[in-house]
């Protein structure tokens, strides 16, 4: 598929010219290591309900992907082709993608909570040809759910299914030990160029439909380089894959990165913290890069009674504003430095904490801008505001996305090359450091994920009792943010939680994107054009989250 990207060549001629860009794609990155350390485990796969791990060498994850590239390749998959993955943090999803990568495909990570409703438009959106998913997770059985999507597919070639034995099996269909003339690393590697799009992500949006966010080698690669450099990372450390590989930040910190590095990756495939720590302790793990709650949690379990683990040393903690509490608890009981991050799908990396000013800083900025990149507070009109002033997050730089799959006309960027975030922030000091301060575009951040608000205010409008509904976020200790829907019924309707799930359940939505509150109320306020003051609603939700806690 051909892709339509906002990349131009006085960008990339300043980029390289600067060194931010360095013209290497994830397979130029693996055969170096490759060729350095080939016996060293790149891999430690735990899946629950198993006690043995699974180990795997870059030798042997080498051979697995050549066998799974051919495999592709026979499948009809080629450059530009969209490989669509929705794994949990398994060891098929590493070679999957870097299969995808050797013969220039495009890897489209989806998260595992997705259902119906939102596969059926991101696949046939992106065109997906392959599509790979687990036989079940987490109670869910996705494999019938893909199936079941198949006839409304029609670009998609092939299903593999992960942990099935059948005809559509892994093992069977990308794994098949009589495939002949495997592609080769250095072949398929001058296949996909630097800024070919070889990543494909969608993001949640406030206008209805996902939005397709496009990498390529260089955007996403910039800034693992350099975030390498500042958070002191080597091939010698461990990291723990926690956070979704289906989202931009497991996928980049979790998956490419320590490849990247040449250390080793320990996967688990459902969370449980006190199995974290667990494989902490008996794996020396020393980074990982997750979200809040996952912090929160593993602090609880060491709070309650676990011994911890001493070679955990640094955390990068993204998705949301790091509340001051965990850092000073991160210290006092597992003595982690915790390095705030501000990110989106589209920047990557966006700001980042020192390492050395972490303990002092990460409780109350997001970062400065990581290396290569730039981020800039103005006001409405566009104009840099003081020190301190709350406005418009404005970002550019090396790990900047090269535009939205089809979508064009939602780029966001003005002549200089300036990204408008929609997020709302200050800057803390004269380094640069920001801190957000609230968002322009309407999405609560739920455990690092973002729920796409106006699309669940769409889909719960249909419902024949419901008259007007807003949906606002409230804080919440453990996930950041839960969401309150507030609710004007029609005459002589009722509707509760009860009704609610029944609904949400039926549409096949995510889980994770239905509200958690429901208050019914006579109206919405409103201003006098008839926009609902959602300010007024969030104030609401806040006071009664605080009456119950």
């Amino acid at each position: 598929m051909p892709f339509e990207i906002a990349l131009s060549q006085a960008r990339a001629n300043t980029l390289r010219a600067q060194g931010w860009w360095r013209d290497k794609t994830i397979n130029a990155c693996f055969e170096q290591v490759l060729e350095r350390s080939p016996d060293k485990t790149a891999l430690v796969a735990h899946t629950r309900g198993n006690e043995a791990t699974r180990r795997i060498s870059y030798r042997e994850l080498d051979r697995l992907v050549a066998t799974a590239s051919a495999s592709l390749s026979a499948l009809g998959v080629g450059r530009g082709d969209v490989v669509s993955i929705q794994l949990p943090n398994v060891w098929q999803f590493v070679v999957t993608s870097l299969a995808a990568s050797r013969i220039g495909a495009v890897v489209n990570p989806l998260m595992p909570i997705l259902r119906e409703r939102e596969l059926a438009y991101m696949l046939d959106f992106c065109e997906a040809k392959v599509l790979v998913v687990p036989s079940r997770y987490r109670g869910h059985d996705h494999a019938a759910m893909a199936r079941g999507l198949l006839p409304q597919l029609t670009k998609l070639k092939r299903l593999v299914v992960v942990g099935d034995d059948g005809a559509d099996g892994f093992d069977r269909v990308l794994l098949n030990p009589d495939m002949q003339a495997p592609v080769s690393l250095s072949a398929a590697a001058a296949r996909l160029q630097p800024d070919d799009v070889s990543l494909l992500m969608f993001s949640s949006g406030t206008t209805g439909a996902p939005k397709g966010v496009m990498h390529t080698s260089n955007t996403l690669l910039s800034t693992l380089f350099t975030s390498i450099e500042d958070l002191h990372l080597s091939s010698d450390d461990v990291v723990l894959a926690i956070s979704p590989v289906g989202h931009l930040l497991g996928y980049a910190y979790q998956t490419m990165m320590p490849l990247m590095l040449g250390a080793t990756t320990v996967l688990m495939d459902e969370w449980e913290p006190r199995v974290a720590l667990e494989l902490m302790r008996s794996e020396k793990v020393s980074f990982s890069a997750a979200a809040t709650p996952f912090l929160a949690d593993l602090l609880n379990a060491v709070e309650a009674g676990d011994p911890g683990a001493p070679s955990f040393r640094l955390l990068g903690c993204a998705g949301a504003p790091v509340p001051a509490v965990l850092v000073e608890r991160a210290a006092t009981c597992m003595n982690l430095t915790v390095c705030s991050i501000w990110g989106m799908t589209e920047t990557v990396a966006g700001t980042l904490t020192q390492v050395e000013r972490a303990r002092e800083l990460s409780a109350v900025a997001d970062g400065r801008a990581a290396r290569g990149n730039e981020v800039r507070v103005v006001d409405e009109e566009g104009r840099p505001v003081p020190l301190g002033t709350t406005g418009r997050l404005l970002f550019r730089g090396s790990s900047l996305f090269v535009g939205y799959l089809k979508r064009p006309e939602l780029n966001s960027l003005d002549a200089e090359g300036w990204f408008d975030t929609g997020d709302r922030a200050y800057l803390l000091n004269d380094e640069g450091y920001i801190r957000i301060n609230g968002r322009s575009k309407d999405i609560i951040i739920r455990g690092g994920e973002n729920i796409p608000v106006f699309e669940i205010e769409s889909l719960l409008l249909r419902h024949p009792a419901i008259a007007e509904i807003a949906i606002v976020g409230y804080p919440d200790e453990r996930l950041g943010e839960r969401a309150c829907a507030f609710i004007v019924l029609k005459p002589r309707c009722t509707f509760d939680t009860d009704a609610m799930a029944q609904y949400m359940g039926a549409s096949k939505t995510a889980k994770q994107y239905w509200p958690e509150r429901i208050v019914i109320c006579e109206e919405l306020p409103k201003t006098g054009s008839g926009k609902v003051q959602k300010f007024r609603l969030r104030e609401r939700a806040i006071a009664f989250a605080s009456d119950q806690s």
